[in-house]
């Protein structure tokens, strides 16, 4: 993490503000669980719960802003402007601002009136620049509208662009992972996300791995594309600053670092979380009745979790973990009153025997060795 963005942290402990947009174009195979298809729903009903949430909101101190979902742009241009500009009127002395983007729904219009209203940030849902696997995963876009994306996101004035990819999918190669990689590098996006395909329970594709229709990516071979994302990015000038996400230097994802620096973060929309020092919030998942609270002056919460001392002290070991940086121990001890090196030794010195954890300039962090088996670390500073 560079000085200049660990000022940043320094300054404050409330960080970011995110707006769920769960809609798509169309239901996808594997992504049903999150979004929803965006005709079957009275979108200005929607922002207009959206922007009535958000005048409920404390969002003085917000310093980041991200728009997901979901696909943001599949909302009308209108109901999308309408929403960008109440965010603006409501927050102040951002330094990020993204939206996430379906390459299929991107015009030089949108790009236009999203920039013009201060969006600094564009990160495109590639998935894949295979147009089988992008058809295996029902995205509505094919390899080529990501380029054409890429091009007119430039033309428009966006210098900072992320690029989302997906491995491990059903039917995908080590030598189809590569090509991806190839030609994502190949638009010189600043930063690049890698996931492996989550398999969600209660969706087409669960239930047709479980009937043996499909065969899912073993551990070995998602595990070796996953340290070939590594080697790959990392060649070609990509850091890899956190588990799944690398950057050009100076172009880590601000908001996503408050997560991990377990900043306070304000969620606005169905099922968004938020969080700060003494409670999570989650609220309501179903758009409908997400819709109705808001609109009859209701509670939007479907559940609120009280974070004690303790819990508050792990959970931020095992999101400092996740970035490549790791816990600073002199920031811990001012912000927990516990020295991770005692509060952590024995896993401490498990894993740094092990090759798994150092401890170099007052930071303990995952070796480059320990990433492929990462979860499995992070769950012993997860509770002692």
């Amino acid at each position: 993490m560079s000085e200049k963005i660990k000022s940043i942290f320094n300054d404050t402990k409330n960080f970011g503000l995110y707006v769920h947009i769960p809609f798509c174009k169309r239901k996808c195979s594997y992504c049903n669980f999150y979004s929803e298809p965006v005709d079957k729903y009275d979108t200005n009903r929607f922002i207009k719960a959206v922007r009535k949430e958000l005048l409920q909101v404390n969002t003085d101190f917000v310093k980041t802003i991200y728009i997901g979902g979901g696909s943001p742009s599949s909302l009308p241009l209108s109901q999308l402007k309408e929403l960008i500009e109440k965010i603006n009127r409501r927050c102040h002395d951002i330094i990020e601002f993204t939206i996430e983007c379906n390459p299929g729904q991107i015009n030089p219009d949108m790009l236009k009136v999203v920039r013009d209203l201060g969006v600094n940030r564009l990160s495109i849902g590639a998935q894949s620049f295979n147009d089988k696997e992008l058809q295996f995963l029902g995205r509505i876009h094919n390899c080529e509208s990501i380029t054409i994306a890429v091009e007119q996101a430039r033309k428009i004035g966006f210098n900072n662009i992320s690029l989302d990819l997906i491995f491990a999918i059903c039917g995908s190669s080590q030598e189809s992972w590569q090509e991806s990689l190839d030609k994502a590098i190949a638009l010189n996006p600043e930063h690049i996300s890698a996931y492996s395909l989550t398999i969600e329970s209660d969706t087409p594709l669960a239930q047709a791995i479980e009937n043996g229709e499909i065969i899912e990516i073993d551990e070995i071979i998602d595990r070796a594309m996953y340290e070939q994302a590594i080697c790959v990015l990392e060649k070609n000038g990509y850091k890899q600053y956190e588990i799944s996400n690398f950057a050009k230097p100076g172009y880590e994802c601000k908001h996503n670092l408050g997560y991990w620096q377990n900043l306070s973060y304000i969620g606005i929309g169905p099922s968004a979380s938020s969080s700060n020092s003494k409670e999570r919030t989650r609220n309501i998942s179903d758009i409908n009745a997400y819709v109705d609270a808001i609109e009859n002056n209701q509670s939007s919460l479907e559940e609120t979790i009280i974070i004690s001392d303790t819990d508050r002290i792990y959970e931020t070991a095992v999101l400092n973990l996740r970035t490549r940086y790791g816990i600073d121990i002199t920031r811990f001890k001012q912000d927990t009153g516990k020295d991770p090196n005692f509060l952590f030794a024995e896993p401490i010195r498990i894993y740094c025997e092990q090759g798994l954890l150092a401890i170099e300039n007052n930071r303990i962090f995952l070796t480059k060795k320990a990433l492929p088996v990462a979860d499995s670390i992070l769950c012993d500073f997860a509770s002692l």
